[in-house]
């Protein structure tokens, strides 16, 4: 069973901060790549930010420069620093993790937390 936990949402004024965390645990063998994505109400699912296991990045175009995304791959953990926030990026924010379970390679989503920024 492999579960992953976000944390770090919140309520926060257009120009401010906040720092995602998101754990996953349980019988991990390996983890490939970690995500965010992000959902606000009537829009789909979209991506944020992915990180693959050597450390490459890859940005949506509406977070560049302000987002940065980082893993701790002994803590099975991947973070989301949010800088610069603006009203439109309220949402709430899911982290993935592509990664292999016994025999299986499987994609895995969190719970989702809340990021609400106030104009």
């Amino acid at each position: 069973q492999v579960q992953l936990v976000e944390s770090g949402g919140g309520l926060v004024q257009a120009g401010g901060s906040l720092r995602l965390s998101c754990a996953a645990s349980g019988s991990i063998f390996s983890i490939r790549a970690m995500g965010w994505y992000r959902q606000a109400p009537t829009k789909q699912r979209e991506l944020v930010a992915y990180i693959t296991s050597g450390g490459s990045t890859n940005y949506a175009d509406s977070v560049k420069g302000r987002f940065t995304i980082s893993r701790d791959n002994a803590k099975n953990t991947v973070y989301l620093q949010m800088n610069s926030l603006k009203y439109e990026d309220t949402a709430v924010y899911y982290c993935n993790a592509d990664l292999i379970s016994g025999y299986t390679t499987a994609l895995y989503w969190g719970q989702g937390t809340q990021v609400t920024v106030s104009s």
